[in-house]
């Protein structure tokens, strides 16, 4: 269990990154969130407070093709799942939203395997 102290150096970080994006209806969220666990990607149109698509590892696609795999090709298939679900919608262009979480390790694997399947951000 963290701190109080930890809980509220996380949640300063968040606000003050999440402060600086918002996301259009021809440019929403990308926000991501990682757990010990798992991953999770949403798309967010803030001018009207919906979520437009999500993508996580407990997603039905890719709940059969993970067993045995590190977390941060987890992160990278969660990536490549989101892009190919805006595509579909006709979104490529997103504003990255990386929360509370330093872009490194599975952040960086979800975006920069979302770039590589044509999402620009």
């Amino acid at each position: 269990m963290a701190s109080k102290k930890t809980l509220k150096v996380r949640a300063k970080r968040e606000k003050r990154v999440r402060g600086k994006l918002t996301g259009t209806p021809d440019r929403p969220r990308l926000s991501v969130f990682r757990s010990d666990k798992h991953i999770y990607a949403q798309v967010i149109n803030d001018a009207q407070g919906t979520t437009l698509t999500a993508a996580s590892t407990l997603s039905k696609e890719l709940a059969g093709k993970l067993k045995g795999i590190k977390k941060v090709d987890v992160a990278r298939e969660v990536g490549k799942l989101i892009a190919a679900r805006l595509q579909a919608q006709g979104i490529d262009k997103v504003v990255f939203d990386r929360g509370r979480f330093l872009y490194h390790g599975r952040v960086k694997a979800l975006a920069e395997a979302a770039r590589e399947s044509g999402l620009k951000f």
